[in-house]
């Protein structure tokens, strides 16, 4: 399938035009990263606490981080994960919001604070089971006894109940209510509660619209570890395909690929700077699928053109990357169209968790295959022009030559 047949656009005559918009966004991204002073980066990089909460009903999540605002938790990450029937986010926290302590559940406290006065004001005196520990039922319900153990001895009677406390919370965080109940009486199912338990429980705590869940903390010295090997993991990878073009083309292909791929890489993370987007692990996975994509887009103009060279010796190299570039364009348009109509839909479509992701590889996509034609290939030809390939091969030489005798 062909859009275009035999298209005759002399590209190379529009390369300054290419390097203007390119020096615009490079300069409007660097500016944006300067005045910010760095780019925005994710609680995976900065270190802080994830907190995952599910919810009974589909939740507000700028109500959330409004309030989560208001009570001095900072600017709070929030995020839908899993279905959206499931009504669970990830609410993340800036780690100076959880400093103040070295327990694992601060982060998980603070939300579960947050979130019981978002709600409105809880029952006076009473407990939310939902969000409960098992020591926390425990002690209520020794308090109350409702069993009538306190006949046995006050360890026996503590023993007791929080084995049937273990069982109640082990009940509610089961797959079935995922941490959540609805109603007390959702625990008949529960090996030894009886209707004076239920009472108890009744007068001493109440059902929220929420369960704080499972948490999470990633420490600064993480953080910065993880920044370091995003970095050296992207280099690496555009180290390894410079030697791979080095072996299967020649080295100026290799150099005019990285350089094209590096130009990506930078316009992407300067419109996210300019967007104000959070760098993620997720996005730095996008990252390096950028990388390859490009790299592999570039690869198969640079292919043609070293078929038409072959084939095509007395042509001068100027026109022969214009007319390489127009054959592969129809294969150029269909693959990168369909790419960034599925990139699209997951940005438009996929919720939350995979923004970030989508949200680079739309830009990748377009940014990518620009730079295959409009950056890579001018800098193929300027080496050409400027004779630098006579330091890696002679064929360049010789092509000159040709060229040369042919004008003649």
């Amino acid at each position: 399938m062909e859009f275009f047949h035999e298209p005759k656009i002399d590209w190379m005559g529009k390369k300054w035009y290419f390097i203007g918009l390119t020096l615009v966004l490079l300069v409007a991204g660097m500016a944006s990263i300067a005045v910010k002073r760095g780019l925005t980066y994710g609680i995976d990089f900065r270190g802080g606490t994830l907190v995952y909460v599910k919810f009974s009903q589909q939740p507000n999540l700028d109500a959330i981080r409004n309030y989560l605002k208001k009570v001095n938790l900072g600017e709070a990450t929030i995020q839908r994960y899993g279905p959206v029937s499931a009504n669970q986010v990830i609410i993340g926290l800036d780690l100076q919001t959880t400093t103040s302590s070295n327990a694992l559940d601060a982060g998980k406290r603070a939300i579960a604070d947050a979130l019981a006065g978002l709600s409105g004001a809880p029952p006076e005196g009473k407990v939310d089971l939902n969000n409960a520990s098992p020591q926390t039922v425990a002690e209520h319900l020794v308090v109350a006894d409702p069993l009538h153990l306190a006949s046995q001895g006050s360890a026996e009677a503590l023993r007791r109940y929080r084995e049937l406390a273990d069982a109640m919370v082990n009940f509610r965080n089961a797959a079935r209510h995922s941490g959540l109940l609805a109603d007390l009486s959702e625990l008949n199912a529960v090996t030894g509660v009886t209707p004076g338990v239920l009472e108890a429980l009744g007068k001493d705590f109440y059902l929220s619209s929420y369960a704080v869940g499972q948490t999470e903390i990633v420490g600064p010295k993480v953080g910065s570890d993880l920044r370091r090997q995003a970095i050296y993991v992207t280099l690496a990878g555009l180290g390894a395909m410079l030697v791979y073009i080095w072996f299967r083309f020649e080295l100026i292909y290799g150099v005019a690929a990285v350089i094209a791929t590096f130009h990506d890489v930078l316009i992407t993370l300067g419109i996210f700077s300019l967007l104000s987007k959070e760098i993620s692990l997720t996005v730095i996975a996008a990252l390096l699928t950028l990388v390859g994509y490009s790299m592999n887009d570039t690869i198969v103009v640079f292919d043609r053109i070293r078929e038409n060279v072959h084939l095509n010796k007395r042509e001068s190299f100027y026109d022969l990357v214009n007319r390489s570039i127009n054959q592969t364009l129809s294969r150029t348009i269909l693959t990168s169209g369909l790419t960034f109509l599925a990139v699209l839909s997951l940005y438009l479509f996929g919720g939350e968790v995979i923004h970030g992701f989508a949200l680079t590889l739309v830009i990748g996509v377009i940014i990518g295959t620009y730079s295959s034609i409009a950056i890579a290939s001018p800098i193929l030809v300027f080496f050409y022009q400027r004779g630098g390939k006579n330091r890696v091969g002679a064929r360049p030489r010789a092509l000159e030559r040709e060229t040369a005798g042919a004008q003649r």
